[in-house]
């Protein structure tokens, strides 16, 4: 399955309601670095059956980049219970963002 792509209308059902842990990638397709992670991240969209993965792109939703703070991108959260638990800025390695998901 590759990573959902969420929306202002989708995100609260998608990641706040999630009965498992969700990994969110805000990104931007002028954004290199995000041009980096994104293979990754559907990468992982692929392979994980117990995490959920979905995407935002800030320029389309920036009224979700607010709410969560985000400055800069590629800012990746990890989400369990409706709360975010873990954030990271920037290009990760897949071994990297495999640990933020532990």
């Amino acid at each position: 399955m590759s990573a959902i792509n969420l929306t202002k209308e989708t995100f609260d059902q998608e990641v706040l309601n999630s009965d498992k842990p969700v990994l969110v990638d805000f990104w931007a397709s002028w954004c290199g670095p995000c041009r980096m992670v994104l293979p990754i991240v559907e990468e992982l969209a692929e392979e994980l059956t117990d995490v959920k993965v979905c995407k935002v792109n800030v320029d389309e939703e920036g009224d979700l980049a607010a709410r969560y703070r985000v400055m800069t991108i590629p800012t990746l959260m990890v989400f369990k219970d409706g709360n975010a638990v873990n954030t990271t800025i920037g290009a990760k390695s897949k071994a990297e963002i495999m640990q933020m998901l532990q």
